[in-house]
């Protein structure tokens, strides 16, 4: 099938309105590489805002990077810990290259650690540990 940006757009913009927040951080990507649209920092930080305030893990680690490009090291650092207390691996490992940089304190990465390891807890069953074992893929720590 052919792919059509344009007609993605349209039906994430319906998405995101309907309150799925993969939609809002789908349009934020789309606006960052400038697929089917021209490449809008702003609209690019306005759609992953919308994404991160529906819980979107991903569209708050993606804040965090544009605040530390930025040069803003305590938003990024506040960016990354909600992505954190809701799973984010790659948020965590960001605290962690924050602080071995300096750019974090080690209060910082305990807390991250901390809060990803209540987040594990909340999230295991002895389901998901058979998957784990079962399939590399399935590694949920």
């Amino acid at each position: 099938m052919p792919q059509s940006y344009t007609k993605a757009l349209e039906l994430w913009h319906r998405a995101g309105e309907l309150g799925y927040s993969k939609a809002y951080f789908n349009i934020g990507y789309a606006y960052e590489r400038g697929y089917g649209v021209e490449v809008d920092k702003e609209k690019t930080l306005y759609y992953y805002e919308l994404a991160a305030i529906k819980g979107n893990v991903k569209a708050r680690h993606n804040l965090g990077i544009m605040e530390g490009d930025a040069g803003n090291m305590d938003r990024a650092i506040k960016h990354y810990m909600i992505a954190v207390k809701g799973g984010g691996a790659y948020s965590l490992k960001r605290i962690q290259n924050m602080y071995i940089d300096g750019y974090a304190a080690k209060e910082d990465y305990t807390k991250a650690l901390q809060a990803y390891q209540l987040y594990l807890g909340e999230i295991k069953s002895a389901q998901r540990d058979k998957a784990a074992a079962a399939q590399k893929d399935c590694r949920y720590y």
